[in-house]
């Protein structure tokens, strides 16, 4: 593989290390966001622990309105808050604030859906026994749902790595820049072939590794 230089070799170890960096710090961000914007949707529900629907109503509104914008837009029209966060609104630092906004609205959607599918019995077995709302929400309704929560997470960390691959298309580096200038840019497709496929196995390892974790803490 003549392509395959010392030079090109390290651009692509940086590109990966960039990858992983956004898609973790993104996934990060929008877990600890993310959890508590669902259980505040769940139980503020109309059949939640506590209905409250001026809570529940607006901000769902808000986290819809943020999960249906396409990336790429939202990339482009949160630049001036992207700026104000990472002091830039190119490069990896900046390409993390509108991953983890995505991730964050996308994932606290379906901690909601995981968190709607524990049995309702076992939240009314607590309440007979006294429990208070929070002891419910954190140790019957969280522990209940986990295999659901790491399922979402997984999911999210997958579609973090295609958002990651994008945001390098506007200069925010990782796998998807050296694919662009590289493979698109300068006619050298077996660099985008060498990127297209560790992204394939980067995605593999990550659905692999959730698939696993989900099963070893699942006692369903």
């Amino acid at each position: 593989m003549s392509w395959l230089t010392p030079t090109m070799r390290d651009l692509l170890l940086e590109a990966l290390w960039e990858t992983a960096l956004m898609v973790g710090i993104s996934a990060a961000i929008a877990v600890v966001i993310g959890l508590p914007i669902a259980l505040l949707l769940h139980v503020t529900a109309r059949e939640g622990l506590s209905p409250r629907v001026w809570i529940n109503r607006p901000l769902g509104l808000l986290v819809n309105a943020a999960r249906s914008t396409p990336f790429i837009i939202l990339m482009v029209a949160i630049i001036p808050f992207t700026r104000l966060v990472a002091g830039t609104s190119i490069g990896t630092a900046a390409a993390i604030v509108p991953l983890a906004l995505a991730a964050t609205a996308f994932l606290a959607r379906l901690f909601e859906n995981a968190l709607h599918e524990v049995d309702k019995g076992v939240i009314e077995a607590a309440r007979a026994m006294g429990a208070t709302r929070l002891q419910i929400v954190t140790k019957v309704l969280v522990p209940e749902a986990l295999p659901g929560l790491i399922a979402a997470t997984t999911v999210s960390l997958v579609s973090l790595v295609g958002f990651s691959a994008m945001a390098g298309a506007v200069g925010g580096g990782g796998l998807g820049d050296l694919g662009i200038r590289f493979g698109y840019q300068r006619f050298m497709p077996e660099v985008m072939a060498s990127v297209v496929l560790i992204l394939i196995l980067l995605v593999q390892g990550l659905q692999s590794f959730g698939d696993w974790l989900v099963r070893r803490v699942s006692h369903r």
